[in-house]
């Protein structure tokens, strides 16, 4: 009990120690296994000064890209995934920078790679040390930190299944108490028995008052945003005369952004269109060989201002077949169909979309015109997301799933378009690369359910 008590006191200094160590024989490994050919870049020398400066230098802004060691906030797999591409791209980069310092006078003449069988062999041992790292973190955490016990307060309890299903998904770290209505007569006495008060579709009024207790009586808040919260979240404090206020600006890239995000979507999807070709051409044989039929699908769809363009993907439907939504055994979706929706291949000519200039890498996606009418509807909100040219990828790609619905998706693509950056550009293309090990639980883009209707 009394090494609990310890460890629970300095919990977080400990995980960063675990952290660390990680790290660490991440490094030593490279460098060690290295050292075997090139027994310079563990003495003294130019050589392990620059490699061990491009080694660090790389592992730090690939963790801002992918994430950093964060163990019991994500499971121990998801964790152990993202560490190893940014030690796997860390190790690529710093493989090929010692190789070109080898290629002088004094050594190389030519330029020539060092050993492949060792940068293998490094990835092996590295994703050992993390796996083993990751879980064990997780172990500690979870073993000082209870189940928080959390209480879902909902407009609707009925409607809250997804909120149930989410938590229930972390059974390790939270522990569904109950789901109730905001207007249960016994809500005060549940929510001093809970942890954490999760609060779903509230009417304003009534999560203010939640709110309210729960800052009173220490409690853990989450809560679904609406469009007020989202404009809030990039609000800066200014003081008018002695009156404390929050200001929000309408947010617009400037022309200087426009002109960088375009020419990186330019040379990215013409890079990506010449490195992915041979993969082109194959999906291109095995689509007419299947069938005989068309190799892509066209279908117009909105972006920026809600101008008109045909978006192109490889067809992955039997043609001229009955037009409804699609199940996870849909038997209208051919054999290599199935394949590249899976490696999402299927994706791969929008690269063309991107280099005439209808879409970009990184954005909201391209919704069908259909959708557009029918969303705004029901969310009048939906219309904002037109401010910024739709993209092959963003948060809605990213951080959803297929069955995520409209209102999240517009959350998600309004948090994008509030919190435009650059770098913010450059970390979901990269974090993109996590979305292609998710197989199932990914998005896809969010845009099966438009070739499934009109396929």
């Amino acid at each position: 009990m009394r090494m609990r008590e310890l460890s629970t006191k300095f919990q977080h200094s400990i995980v960063f120690l675990i952290e660390l160590l990680l790290y660490l024989l991440c490094l030593l490994t490279f460098f060690l296994m290295f050292s075997i050919d090139n027994p310079e870049i563990i003495a003294m020398s130019r050589t392990a000064a620059v490699t061990l400066s491009t080694f660090v230098i790389m592992l730090i802004l690939l963790t801002f890209m992918y994430g950093r060691y964060d163990a019991g906030r994500r499971r121990w797999g998801q964790v152990a995934l993202s560490v190893s591409i940014t030690l796997i791209i860390t190790d690529l980069i710093t493989y090929l920078e010692l190789s070109i310092m080898k290629t002088n006078e004094a050594n190389n003449t030519t330029f020539k790679l060092e050993n492949i069988g060792i940068l293998f062999l490094v990835f092996a041992l590295q994703i050992v040390v993390i796996c083993l790292l990751s879980y064990a973190g997780e172990a500690f955490y979870f073993w000082i930190n209870r189940k928080e016990k959390c209480l879902v307060v909902a407009l609707d309890p009925q409607n809250a299944g997804r909120v149930a299903k989410a938590l229930s998904s972390f059974e390790k770290r939270y522990e569904l108490s109950e789901i109730v209505s905001y207007e249960d007569p016994l809500l005060t006495d549940k929510m001093v028995a809970a942890d954490t008060i999760v609060m779903y579709d509230l009417p304003v009024e009534e999560r203010k008052r939640i709110i309210d207790f729960c800052y009173q009586n220490l409690k853990n808040i989450y809560f679904n945003p609406d469009i007020a919260d989202i404009l809030e979240q990039n609000s800066r404090q200014v003081i008018l005369d002695d009156i404390s206020m929050f200001s929000t600006r309408y947010h617009m890239i400037t022309f200087e952004e426009r002109l960088v995000k375009r020419l990186m979507d330019t040379v990215i999807s013409l890079v990506a269109i010449i490195l992915t070709s041979p993969v082109l051409i194959v999906s291109v044989i095995c689509i007419k060989r299947h069938d005989g039929g068309s190799v892509f699908f066209r279908q117009k769809r909105a972006t920026v201002h809600g101008r008109v363009f045909e978006i192109i993907k490889f067809r992955t439907m039997r043609e001229n077949v009955e037009n409804y939504s699609s199940t996870e055994k849909d038997d209208r979706i051919t054999p290599v169909g199935r394949v590249l929706r899976k490696y999402r291949i299927d994706e791969l000519p929008q690269f063309v979309n991107i280099l005439k200039g209808d879409m970009s890498l990184v954005g909201p996606r391209p919704e069908m015109l259909e959708n557009v009418e029918d969303y705004e509807k029901d969310l009048p909100e939906f219309r904002y997301r037109l401010r910024m040219k739709a993209g092959l990828t963003g948060y809605a790609q990213i951080y959803g799933k297929y069955n995520t619905s409209s209102r999240d998706k517009l959350m998600l693509d309004l948090m994008y378009i509030e919190n435009y950056s650059l770098i913010k550009d450059v970390q979901l293309l990269f974090q993109t690369i996590l979305v292609l090990f998710k197989a199932e639980d990914s998005t896809s883009a969010f845009e099966s359910d438009a070739q499934n209707m009109r396929e």
